[in-house]
């Protein structure tokens, strides 16, 4: 067989990831690149091959038959490949750390604090992974999973690190500056909606037990261009306390008031009980820990824009 046919790695990593979510956007986050790259790639893909791969219908997308059948032959080749690589590797896996965790948390929580695990542990080789999909610890080659949803890993060491508040925040220079006082004021300037953060328990948290959930304007699927949709001043967003901090610090953010809505989801440390014992997971264990205690300690000293209750200060006019 002459390879080179063959199309491009990352051509064929970006449809397999797209096939499987039936998504250009989660397979985007998963390979930690944009949603125009990951469209860019397979168009490029079915160009090489001569054969559409997906039928496109507005902003959904599903496989072709041909689609489906070149997406499990892909697969298999990718896990052999994968497989392979893990062998080889195995050598150095005692120094080797894998860690799994969602895309957004990777990129808004773990990514900026990671340099100091690396500076106090030079001897472990860090790797991270970023994918929306749950690891298989019995399949897939990680160490220690950071999840978050519910806590709910049958077989699996278990531990809650973070809980999650939702909070309203826009840009400082939204409206020119005349940022909102009181919770109510909410009522008539533009809301950004997301799949997954929704106003309502906010707005009862608020007192704010009229206000129906928005159902107008842009809808973002993916919590980081929510972020960057109120960074840029379109409106006040609904955000997790875990994204949005490091906008906050940076002053690209502001957090409007003193109240909290419930989050449902925790972050988990995850992973199999005999890795625990493992040193590398152990000094993961202890580092990841202490940054979650000071990020905690962080938010507490960080004030919202208006840092009265709802109903105690004057509305805007």
């Amino acid at each position: 067989m002459d390879l080179r046919q063959l199309p491009a790695l990352n051509a064929l990593r970006a449809f397999e990831a797209a096939a499987r979510h039936e998504s250009f956007s989660r397979a985007a986050d998963e390979l930690f690149v944009t949603h125009g790259a990951v469209s860019h790639q397979i168009r490029a893909l079915e160009s090489e091959l001569g054969v559409s791969l997906f039928a496109r219908d507005g902003k959904r997308v599903r496989l072709t038959d041909r689609g489906k059948q070149y997406a499990a032959e892909v697969r298999a080749a990718l896990v052999a490949l994968a497989e392979s690589t893990r062998r080889i590797r195995s050598g150095d896996r005692d120094r080797r750390l894998i860690v799994s965790t969602i895309p957004s948390f990777s990129a808004r929580w773990l990514t900026p604090r990671v340099g100091r695990f690396i500076e106090r542990h030079a001897d472990v080789d860090l790797e991270l992974l970023t994918t929306a999909s749950l690891i298989d610890f019995n399949r897939d080659d990680a160490d220690v999973a950071l999840r978050f949803g519910y806590g709910k890993y049958a077989g699996l060491h278990t531990e809650e690190l973070l809980d999650e508040v939702f909070f309203p925040a826009c840009a400082p220079n939204f409206r020119g500056g005349q940022l909102p006082r009181v919770p109510r004021d909410l009522a008539t300037l533009p809301l950004l909606r997301s799949d997954d953060e929704l106003w309502r328990p906010w707005f009862d948290a608020a007192g704010l037990a009229d206000l129906p959930e928005p159902k107008r304007g842009v809808l973002y699927e993916d919590s980081s261009n929510l972020l960057q949709a109120a960074i840029d001043g379109q409106g006040i967003a609904l955000v997790r306390r875990s994204l949005a901090m490091q906008e906050i610090i940076a002053g690209r953010l502001v957090r409007l008031f003193n109240v909290d809505g419930p989050s449902p989801w925790k972050y988990y440390f995850v992973c199999p009980a005999a890795l625990l014992q493992t040193k590398r997971v152990q000094a993961f264990r202890e580092w990841i820990f202490e940054e979650a205690e000071q990020f905690r300690l962080l938010y507490e000293r960080t004030p919202a824009v208006c840092d009265a209750p709802a109903g105690k200060v004057k509305a805007l006019p």
